[in-house]
């Protein structure tokens, strides 16, 4: 009896080792999109540009109704995603430019090397890491993705770049490295999909051991370069912009669609904790549409920094279900951390939290008692359903439950609550860093971008 039961266990660890795409730890793969509008998904309401493949994430997982990011504009929100933590708290508070705070040298306009990302962390946890895409998170060698915590970099080091081959001199910013090399502009063919094609050539090559995969498109971020054959699948659609944008998020959608595929092909499904998420809300200059959410990218009005985040972990997490506290994308790192049964490594707090007890149940309670933002002089609160936005002396309060497009501003009517929640504003910035440089668009385009007057999506676009 006693062998037999030996022989049986022997046989139950040999066809487990042995099946194809068997890992302990499970993989994670973290898709960003950029820019695109809040209801251009079509898990989110969205009818005219079909998202076939992003909405399958949600009908296999979960789709959270209140998710933001920690910056309403690109590199500050992924210097938030990459880290976990407010990215304020290391100066990071604007998007790069070369307008330099006293003390600091355009050789620092990137993340600070002090801080670990989520790459460092997964390596520390035994994970094969590559990140592909936009990075935009500092130029220099130090700011290099080889040495932020990951083994492998398909991408570009700034904010946006040509999808197509530039013809002419190009900056090194744009520059497509694989790894260490530059990539020929004559070897470039369409940016999404050449993403996609390395993200699926790294998981067919890493099927035996755990991977993390920081999948960052460009898609949909100007400039507005799309492939012919969907231009034409879209010619219906009269705005020429806005047809460009749906070719653009189709390509984009496809990719997702082949990344997804990779993983069912090699039976990484299962073991695979996929999230998605936009790095802000849509822009004022790509056609994009945020529905019912005032304001754009590069505002605190939800239209900014409420975005569309997806998560799925086939066995873990229910599937075709939808989470309505707020939760912020800082929750990614400590999440994928606790998928992998790790540990933090870094030694400074993360301001994101483990979301896996909030979406199985196990915690009941919001994750988050508020959540934060500032960017220059506008900045912002979020507790439970209220949302005050304060830009100098002008402070604007709103009860997101029964106004989510933001229209009525209470705060002459519940003055008890305002002085609260700037109180709270006030004590989370005391533990913030001073910029360490500042916005090109200056204060100037904050202080109109809010004010109640600025509404509709013509006026939006006057103040990127």
């Amino acid at each position: 009896m006693i062998k037999n039961r030996f022989i049986f266990a022997l046989l139950i660890i040999l066809f487990t080792s042995a099946k194809p795409g068997y890992a302990q730890k499970p993989n994670v793969i973290v898709i960003v999109s950029d820019d695109a509008g809040y209801v251009d998904f079509g898990c989110y309401g969205g009818k005219q540009i079909p998202t076939p493949n992003i909405d399958r994430i949600a009908r296999q997982g979960i789709l959270f109704k209140d998710a933001y990011v920690s910056a309403s504009v690109c590199a500050p929100s992924r210097a938030g995603i990459l880290t976990g933590r407010y990215q304020q708290r290391f100066g990071f508070e604007h998007n790069t430019s070369t307008l330099m705070a006293p003390g600091y040298q355009v050789t620092d306009v990137g993340m600070d090397p002090s801080e670990q990302t989520i790459g460092n962390e997964m390596q520390a946890n035994g994970y094969k890491t590559i990140a592909i895409g936009k990075w935009h998170q500092g130029d220099e060698k130090k700011h290099f993705p080889l040495n932020r915590g990951f083994d492998e970099f398909y991408g570009f080091t700034g904010g946006h770049r040509d999808f197509f081959p530039y013809q002419g001199k190009r900056s090194v910013e744009h520059a497509l490295y694989d790894n260490n090399q530059v990539v020929p502009e004559s070897s470039i063919t369409y940016l999404t999909d050449m993403f996609t094609d390395r993200a699926v050539s790294f998981i067919d090559q890493h099927t035996k051991s755990p991977f993390f995969m920081y999948l960052a498109y460009n898609a949909v971020h100007t400039p507005m370069n799309a492939k012919k054959d969907l231009m034409d699948r879209y010619a219906s659609i009269p705005d020429t912009g806005r047809c460009a944008y749906a070719a653009m998020m189709t390509s984009l959608d496809d990719g997702v669609g082949k990344v997804m595929a990779a993983l069912k092909q090699h039976h990484l499904e299962e073991n695979t904790l996929v999230i998605f998420v936009n790095d802000n809300g849509g822009a004022t200059v790509n056609s994009s549409d945020n529905g019912p959410l005032r304001g754009m990218k590069g505002s605190k009005w939800e239209g900014g920094i409420r975005v569309a985040m997806l998560m799925k972990w086939p066995g873990h997490l229910a599937a075709n279900k939808s989470y309505s506290l707020p939760v912020s994308a800082l929750d990614i790192l400590p999440t994928s951390i606790a998928a992998a049964k790790g540990k933090q490594k870094g030694p400074k707090k993360l301001d994101g939290v483990n979301l896996l007890p909030y979406l199985t149940g196990l915690n009941k309670q919001a994750p988050h008692e508020a959540l934060y933002w500032r960017r220059g002089v506008a900045a912002a609160i979020r507790e439970g359903k209220w949302k005050l936005i304060r830009v100098k002396e002008n402070v604007l309060l709103f009860d997101l439950d029964k106004d989510l497009s933001e229209t009525d501003n209470l705060a002459p009517n519940y003055p008890e609550r305002v002085k609260s929640l700037l109180e709270k504003l006030h004590k989370w910035e005391k533990g913030l860093d001073k910029p360490h440089w500042t916005s090109s668009y200056g204060d100037q385009n904050q202080i109109i971008k809010h004010r109640m007057e600025t509404k509709g999506r013509e006026m939006e676009k006057m103040y990127p």
